[in-house]
């Protein structure tokens, strides 16, 4: 089987490696992660005037047609240039779930915003109680004044914050844990009732806790049909974990250069540490499980829209399992080579190995996956 890239998508790699080289400097990303939003706008509208935001969307929504591949190769540059951009955000999870649910008119009024870069877009999934489970919505949707009255919390939404807009899940009917009964709902950040607390992560991207207090809504803002978002919104949260592991892929790339030429140029005993036999096997070690992390990561891209959903959660699964291990390894091991400096604030490798710490744990550990991975299999 030929796993070669056809020659649109290389030339997208390629432009996308000179972009990233030339415009995204580790001084760069510093002065994106603190400005007081958190990314650059500048960037964001260099990558729409690429046609990088639209690329995933149909081109009738305003986008390029793309597909899961096209979407791997843009998240492997990100994770090398270690991005701060909210693009798993708003164009993999709430893009994704727009161009899933949403109406002609929804579509083409959001998706078309997006790729043009002035639109940002949030997903507001998950719970404080819900930890990974995707069922478990608490937040309440009612019927009311022939629209819709929505009361809840959701937590550590990623760009929550930033976005425009927030695609928010809430629950119309059913137990509070039930498959049946989740729909979802297209809200302005701003609205009156949603209360956003903004703050950093550790890797230096932003998430927000975000309360919803009698938030009114039309009734044009659900999307998709009343109580049946759970399966889009576990197709697009396959997507995003598919994407996460191409970006985990560009991150491991660019650690694995950083540590090499580390060992090359690095004295002790008067010689490079890299002519140390068991550094150079530390070295293979750490190829190796990048090399295994990106056939795991292809497959994932290969499978994501599978329309057999057992498929497709096996194989996002499986490369999320061996992303996170890789990711692990490879951040542990490329600290201790680094030595002391490896924990500074001012090498760029504490911030790749923190980025692959925080990978591990967005959208389900290596753990949680594993048991997915098992369940099913089992047909659960």
């Amino acid at each position: 089987m030929d796993f070669s890239l056809a020659e649109e998508q290389r030339l997208l790699e390629e432009t996308l490696g000179r972009f990233v080289q030339k415009e995204y400097t580790f001084e760069k990303r510093r002065a994106c992660q603190r400005s007081p939003a958190g990314y650059s706008r500048e960037i964001w509208k260099q990558l729409a005037d690429m046609g990088m935001l639209g690329l995933p969307f149909p081109e009738g929504d305003g986008g390029f047609g793309g597909g899961p591949v096209e979407t791997m190769i843009v998240m492997q540059a990100i994770g090398r240039a270690l991005m701060v951009e909210p693009y798993l955000a708003t164009v993999v999870l709430g893009g994704g779930l727009v161009a899933a649910l949403g109406d002609a008119a929804q579509k083409r009024s959001v998706l078309s915003a997006v790729a043009e870069g002035s639109m940002l877009l949030a997903l507001a999934h998950w719970e404080p109680q819900s930890r990974y489970r995707l069922a478990s919505v608490h937040t309440a949707a009612k019927r009311e004044g022939g629209g819709w009255v929505l009361n809840g919390h959701k937590a550590v939404v990623l760009a929550g914050g930033q976005a425009d807009k927030l695609v928010v899940s809430a629950r119309t009917s059913g137990e509070a844990d039930a498959a049946k009964g989740i729909s979802a709902f297209l809200i302005d950040r701003q609205a009156p009732g949603v209360s956003v607390r903004d703050y950093r992560t550790i890797d230096g991207l932003r998430a927000a806790d975000i309360e919803l207090r009698r938030v009114r809504l039309p009734a044009g803002a659900l999307l998709g049909r009343e109580g049946e978002a759970l399966a889009a919104v576990e197709a697009a949260v396959d997507q995003g974990t598919a994407a996460l592991c191409a970006e985990a892929v560009g991150v491991m790339d660019s650690l694995n250069a950083q540590t090499l030429e580390y060992i090359k140029t690095r004295s002790q005993f008067g010689q490079a540490i890299g002519r140390f036999q068991v550094l150079q096997h530390k070295a293979v070690d750490m190829m190796i499980h990048c090399e295994q992390a990106k056939s795991m990561a292809l497959l994932a891209a290969m499978k994501v829209q599978s329309a057999d959903a057992v498929e497709r959660a096996r194989a996002c699964s499986a490369a999320k399992v061996r992303i996170g291990r890789s990711g692990r390894f490879i951040a542990e091991t490329a600290i201790q080579l680094h030595g002391g400096m490896g924990m500074t604030d001012e090498l760029p490798a504490s911030h790749y190995a923190k980025r692959l710490t925080m990978i591990d744990f967005w959208l389900g550990d290596a753990e949680h996956h594993l048991d997915r991975f098992i369940d099913a299999g089992r047909g659960r």
